[in-house]
């Protein structure tokens, strides 16, 4: 297989969450987040947060679920994996205990030695240069930076001070604020301090008593200030490149950012081309805490966490993209209509989609609808709404029409869960973040079936259990003719109510591609744009791609709209902006404006 659609298509887990704040409530949703992804003696495997084990594949486009051993700190967040000779080493995240290292020469049997760690960490990050030294990089907080440090490399225990490496500075890069689009700006120290005094009062805790380490916590609990964590190095033609994520995990605008160094222990600048992975717009937004790997053939791809964050703000799924760096040494991800079907043997890193978007907005009907659940929520390109019946009887249906008979040669079918509301099957485990990860092996089935006249129909893929993937995509390389699509057959984990936020459909018209489009665009502060497009027929919709010159319009945000506030601009930087329109039968480039 040689296509995947994002988001990737893998059995995460359901997190029973017990946050204390909810006072025994628990939340319940699918999580994975913060991959690792590395490529061991030709196979590849990504590591992620709360799943248990470990995802394998052959070609990045399949992959197969591995339980990893009870030994592990699996219940701990952002797992590292690197590879240093012929171990792969692996550790997480607490905040409160010294973290430990584990090895093993063979991923899945193991076994996996012990490396006692000496000091706590959160996001954590190992990186072994080309001369054999080994660093390790960390952080992830509001309020301290991502630190470095060179460890010894058999003991695996520093041999410096821990170095400042990264701090934010939303005032000045704009993707770095919070909010959704980047909407919120830090606040001031005079507001800062006036919550700070506020809370201590309420609290009854003279501040005299509180611990030094607490005190910068609570007051970034108030400072709208983005959370710099996730880091991640990479070393390329003798500069070291040191990834992190912002402003968190719960925004539409959850990034990664990149600085450079001819140190491994800097000092750093901030690169160009940033921010280096963004995806805030499509179906699935967020692109953040992420990792960076070379593939067999030298083919660069970056995996990173994408959000949902509805039933719980950590409720979130995994994206990869090809990378690469260019001529000059800057480097980039395409996450141009980064949730359609990919390919991942495509010549060309910025090669556009080989089918285009059927199925939004199309007409559509349902058996049942709950209310607020219509049908159209399944065709709106956006993960966060959904259809969901009245029942979970198996007679229940989604119907979709295009419109008119269309080559098919995609359908990715997308799951939602809905407020599950039911008892804890397991012990909850931690302490701020405790949760029971469900360890049992659930189930999802569904029939599609397609219809060129809506009489007559042909089914065209079927699961009858024996797996949970809530984000499953067929492919038809060689394209089949329909006009309708049906869904039905559904069944779901603990007995839902099945919910579906989007069935969408990809495939090839054969009528005119769209018109160029006609925008304008203005820089309304120095970290904002706004772009606007003048309506016009035969379109889908637009792709707004942004860069630092001409030739590198390294970022792009999906408009289906006519006006859209882009946030992501760092001050100082002069810009480049082209609108690209998109309909079922293509895309049409546009002109490139420069912004000043």
């Amino acid at each position: 297989m040689r296509y995947f659609c994002n988001p990737l298509n893998l059995n995460y887990r359901y997190q029973f969450n017990a946050d204390p704040r909810l006072h025994g409530k628990l939340q319940i949703c699918r999580e994975a987040a913060d991959p690792s992804l590395i490529a061991f003696k030709g196979r590849y495997y990504i590591f992620a947060s709360m799943n248990l084990g470990v995802w394998v594949s052959d070609d990045l486009a399949s992959w197969e679920y591995h339980r990893l051993p009870e030994d592990l700190p699996l219940y701990d967040y952002a797992p590292d994996v690197r590879v240093l000779g012929e171990y792969v080493y692996f550790c997480a995240s607490k905040r409160e205990e010294n973290c430990d290292r584990y090895r093993t020469k063979d991923i899945l049997a193991g076994p996996y030695e012990k490396i006692e760690g000496d000091f706590p960490y959160w996001d954590p990050n190992l990186f072994c240069d080309d001369d054999g030294r080994v660093y390790f990089y960390w952080g992830c907080s509001n309020a301290t930076p991502i630190y470095g440090v060179e460890l010894d490399r058999n003991t695996f225990k520093p041999i410096n001070e821990k170095v400042a490496l990264i701090e934010g500075h939303p005032e000045e890069i704009g993707y770095e604020r919070v909010g959704d689009d980047n909407s919120i700006s830090p606040a001031s120290e005079e507001e800062v301090e006036a919550k700070f005094n506020a809370f201590v009062k309420n609290q009854g805790i003279p501040e005299s008593m509180l611990p030094p380490h607490i005190k910068p916590l609570i007051r970034g609990m108030f400072s709208n200030r983005p959370y710099i964590e996730g880091a991640w190095m990479d070393k390329h033609d003798g500069r070291y490149y040191l990834q992190y994520a912002a402003p968190g995990t719960q925004y539409n605008t959850y990034s990664d950012g990149v600085y450079v160094s001819s140190s491994p222990l800097g000092p750093f600048t901030l690169a160009e081309g940033n921010p280096y992975s963004y995806k805030s717009s499509g179906f699935i937004t967020g692109a953040g805490h992420g990792s960076t790997m070379e593939d067999t053939s030298g083919r660069l791809w970056h995996t990173s966490t994408m959000r949902i964050s509805v039933n719980h703000d950590f409720e979130r799924r995994i994206g990869l993209w090809r990378a690469g760096y260019d001529k000059d040494g800057v480097l980039f991800c395409n996450q141009n209509y980064g949730d359609w079907p990919l390919d991942t043997e495509a010549k060309d890193v910025w090669e556009n989609p080989k089918w285009m978007l059927l199925s939004y907005k199309k007409n559509c009907c349902a058996s049942s609808s709950a209310e607020g659940h219509g049908a159209e929520n399944a065709f709106d390109e956006n993960i966060r709404s959904w259809w969901k019946p009245l029942s979970s009887d198996k007679a229940e249906n989604l119907v979709l029409d295009l419109e008119s008979v269309f080559t098919v040669n995609a359908v990715q079918i997308n799951f939602a869960d809905d407020s599950i509301s039911i008892p804890c099957p397991g012990e909850i485990r931690g302490g701020s973040q405790a949760r029971y990860i469900e360890e049992r092996e659930l189930e999802t089935c569904w029939v599609l079936e397609a219809s060129e006249d809506g009489e007559h129909w042909s089914v065209i893929g079927e699961r009858k259990g024996g797996t949970n993937l809530p984000h499953e995509t067929l492919f038809f390389e060689d394209g089949l003719k329909a006009r309708y699509l049906r869904l039905s057959g559904l069944s779901v984990p603990y007995s839902q109510i099945p919910c579906i936020s989007g069935l969408r459909v990809f495939g090839l018209g054969s009528g005119k591609k769209p018109p160029v489009a006609s925008f304008t665009v203005n820089r309304i502060s120095d970290l904002d744009m706004e772009v606007s497009v003048a309506e016009q027929e035969n379109t889908t919709g637009f792709n707004v791609l942004f860069g630092e010159s001409e030739d590198k319009l390294y970022n792009s945000v999906m408009l289906f709209d006519s006006k859209k506030r882009i946030g992501a601009l760092i001050k100082g930087r002069k810009y480049y902006v082209r609108v690209d329109s998109f309909n079922e039968n293509g895309i049409t480039k546009g002109e490139v404006h420069g912004i000043f």
